[in-house]
């Protein structure tokens, strides 16, 4: 028979209030509601935290990118749920800010560590700096990333490298610098991948970022068959399109495909941090040990909205499905 636990009132109410602020912290720290179309409301995100309290009590979690965006929300929800969280990254003033708000929030120590993923050096570093405060890693986020939108007749070899030096090079520099570690040291973990939902399609004006992100998933793939044996699992994330300041200045400087983005989703709106760090958070988890080597796909449907050919019919009212049909009827021959 399983241990009862007794919970004291000033305790669970500790608990909601931090529940509650971090709730609202998720709010400001993301961007300013998008639109969403009216179908939508069938669709509500549920922002809370999904995971019971304390799933990650004695876990160490290392996020890249883990200053702003959806590492920030990760590591948010990480925190909250018990983990000791590292997360690096170039700027340590954003890292450090970052760190300190969580930690005064959840109770639990985030940790700010400097880190360029494309340097090797650099990496090889942070992680002796890491151990020195933590140890060793149990989870492993790989979320640090570059994009920007160009023609590619108008791409230079520096701004396919910047890119490619980021997202490829740099999750490979962290997987294979932590992963030899852990390796000696006989310790397993879970190692995830942000990517994208085109790393799977390909996509014009966003070539270097569609390459590298491809390159990850088959490094993730690969890793998650091999390194299995060692007690590493290996699972990939491909978000659609969850409105981000960083992200949306470089890819929809406008601000007009936005609404051509929530059109084409079937659930008729964007993705929020929240709904991913929650997804990430289990896939990390214990609850997840029998998942490795899968690819997520979260975007509200989009991708297979784009990719049926007939979709687009959609469109089409009811009035001229009647005249279609009558005409498709009166159709003779093959």
């Amino acid at each position: 028979m399983a241990a009862a636990v007794f919970v004291s009132k000033q305790s669970l109410r500790a608990s909601r209030t931090r529940t509650n602020i971090l709730q609202s912290w998720f709010h400001r720290s993301a961007a300013p509601r998008s639109g969403s179309a009216p179908h939508s409301r069938f669709f509500p995100p549920a922002e809370g935290v999904m995971l019971p309290a304390g799933s990650f009590n004695n876990k160490v979690a290392f996020i890249t990118g883990g200053g702003t965006g959806l590492g920030q929300t990760m590591t948010a929800v990480l925190s909250q749920l018990g983990a000791q969280c590292v997360i690096a990254s170039r700027k340590l003033e954003v890292l450090q800010k970052t760190a300190e708000e969580i930690t005064s929030l959840t109770g639990n120590k985030v940790h700010a560590v400097q880190c360029d993923v494309r340097d090797p050096q650099a990496v090889s570093h942070c992680v002796d700096q890491m151990v020195s405060l933590t140890g060793l890693p149990d989870v492993i986020i790989n979320n640090a990333a570059g994009n920007f939108i160009c023609p590619t007749e108008r791409l230079s070899p520096n701004g396919w490298k910047s890119i490619t030096d980021i997202v490829l090079n740099g999750t490979a520099f962290v997987s294979l610098e932590l992963g030899k570690r852990l390796i000696q040291n006989q310790k397993g973990a879970s190692f995830l991948a942000i990517t994208t939902i085109y790393a799977e399609s390909g996509s014009g004006f966003v070539v270097p970022s569609a390459s590298a992100k491809a390159g990850v998933e088959a490094l993730y793939k690969s890793l998650a068959a091999e390194w299995g044996r060692y007690g590493h699992r290996f699972n990939i994330i491909q978000p659609g399109p969850i409105k981000t300041k960083g992200a949306f200045s470089r890819l929809d400087p406008t601000g007009t495909f936005e609404e051509n983005m929530i059109d084409r989703i079937p659930t008729g709106r964007l993705g929020k941090p929240a709904e991913l760090a929650n997804l990430a958070a289990y896939l990390s988890s214990d609850y997840a040990t029998w998942i490795s080597g899968a690819v997520v796909r979260f975007d509200g449907g989009e991708f297979v909205s784009m990719a049926g050919e007939f979709n687009e019919l959609r469109r089409v009212t009811p009035d001229q499905w009647k005249m279609m049909e009558t005409m498709i009827r009166s159709t003779k021959g093959s």
